[in-house]
């Protein structure tokens, strides 16, 4: 039981990649902006109804005092309004690279978890697993490569002068955290962390295919994957936290939650084990996984459900307790999110909790393949908005749109998953056929 990537699905592939970085171009050359056109963009906004933050001052101190007395407070926030437009395309290019990187991460996760605890059902679903998991090198290379080049544009914290007394840009709360947020530790940290995720998964793989050449009786492979399994997940969940501190929550250099890591590897569970779904059920219609019946995915829409209510959990934890408690610096978050944001906020919250809660609740809806590939886009698309928000209001502000930048972002990334993905799944067999537990998962109903 074989597949080939057909030359349409790597076709289509590198068309959308070829769109997305059109797209990506015309976002940075569109941002390309001067001091000058920044204040024509607030001038014709303010004529708009949309009143700025210089025609407010203009109103409350009178229009000839705005050369005078303001005049360094409107050069501040029109250089601020331009700081924003300049971020935009690296932050739309970072949220879809990550977006992307952290399904093939929460599916290594959810992989190592199968062959840790030796589970029964899912042996079948172990090519598709492993995969999905091959984008995690290339997809981790390409997003520290944005994030290295993107610097200040999406780490606020790398802006110059920022660490150093007397400078306009001085930051004391920064400067106190500046030996841990600095690039040179930011980097030989994500290298350490994106070596071990790597090596996992190499290695995992690696004694997968072995197990099926082995002697019948020969599980040594078996237990190389267990052990490793096993060692890896200690390592990945300390690594995934620091890793979305870094990552993601750096990005708000002023705020902090404890609530943090768990929060991100929610939606990187939710994510993976909807996309193992989506693939395994694309394969299926094309007359693979003959061994893949309604009951794995039954049991894969179980998990996207189960984790879709353990991120609502995470998600209003985190919301309730910060906003109940209502200190100054934690608060401001949610604040900017639902002034700004209001729209992804709480859409966020509808696609990535009441949509899986209705559309999964009923069990047998859980068995219809176009059921769950439906819900699937709706959890995909709700868990981008959720990095979408993480990363925009610290580095766009109120600047933000869903537009070409973002869209040549998503296709771009996608295009480069599928190619990576497809071409994978084409390499070996569809069948973990030496696994110990493979009769047990072909076997797997109720």
């Amino acid at each position: 039981m074989e597949y080939k990537i057909s030359n349409r699905l790597r076709i289509g592939a590198i068309i959308l990649m070829v769109l997305g970085a059109l797209g990506v171009g015309y976002g940075f050359i569109d941002s390309h902006k001067s001091f000058e056109d920044v204040e024509t963009m607030l001038s014709e906004e303010s004529h708009h109804g949309e009143v700025s933050e210089v025609a407010s001052v203009e109103e409350a101190h009178g229009a000839s005092n705005v050369e005078g007395d303001h005049a360094d407070e409107h050069k501040e926030h029109v250089e601020h309004v331009l700081h924003q437009v300049h971020n935009r395309p690296w932050a739309a290019l970072y949220v879809a690279g990550f977006f992307f990187f952290m399904i093939a991460l929460g599916v290594l996760a959810f992989y190592a978890i199968q062959h840790a605890s030796q589970a029964g059902w899912s042996p079948v679903l172990f090519r598709v697993m492993e995969g999905i998991t091959s984008y995690v090198l290339p997809g981790g290379i390409l997003l520290l490569v944005v994030a290295f080049f993107a610097d200040s544009h999406v780490f606020i914290w790398l802006t110059d002068g920022m660490t150093t007394e007397g400078s306009h840009n001085y930051d004391a709360l920064v400067a106190n955290k500046s030996g841990w947020l600095n690039k040179t530790g930011f980097f030989i940290r994500a290298i350490i962390f994106l070596a071990g995720w790597s090596a996992y998964q190499y290695f995992s793989r690696k004694y997968s295919l072995a197990q099926d050449n082995a002697d019948i009786n020969d599980n040594s492979n078996f237990k190389k994957n267990f052990r490793i399994s096993a060692g890896f997940l200690v390592f990945f969940i300390y690594t995934e936290s620091v890793m979305s501190w870094d990552w993601i929550m750096s990005v708000d250099p002023h705020w902090f939650s404890t609530l943090f890591g768990w929060y991100v590897l929610s939606g990187m569970l939710v994510c993976g084990v909807t996309v193992i779904a989506m693939i395994s059920i694309y394969l299926k219609s094309k007359g693979l996984l003959e061994y893949v019946n309604d009951s794995h995915i039954h049991d894969l829409g179980k998990f996207m459900f189960g984790f879709s209510i353990f991120w609502t959990y995470l998600w209003f934890s985190q919301f309730m307790l910060i906003w109940y408690s209502n200190i100054p610096e934690e608060v401001t978050y949610f604040i900017t999110r639902i002034e700004d944001y209001n729209l992804p906020f709480f859409g966020m919250v509808a696609l990535n909790f009441i949509f899986p809660l209705l559309l999964l609740m009923n069990s047998d809806f859980k068995r219809v393949n176009w059921f769950v590939i439906m819900t699937g886009i709706v959890i995909l698309g709700g868990h981008y908005l959720d990095i979408f928000n993480m990363i925009m209001p610290a580095t766009v502000g109120d600047r933000w749109f869903i537009g070409i930048p973002e869209i040549g972002s998503i296709l771009f990334f996608g295009g480069l998953f599928l190619l990576i993905v497809f071409t994978a799944l084409g390499k070996y067999p569809l069948l973990a056929k030496g696994n110990p537990f493979v009769k047990e998962s072909e076997h797997f109903h109720y």
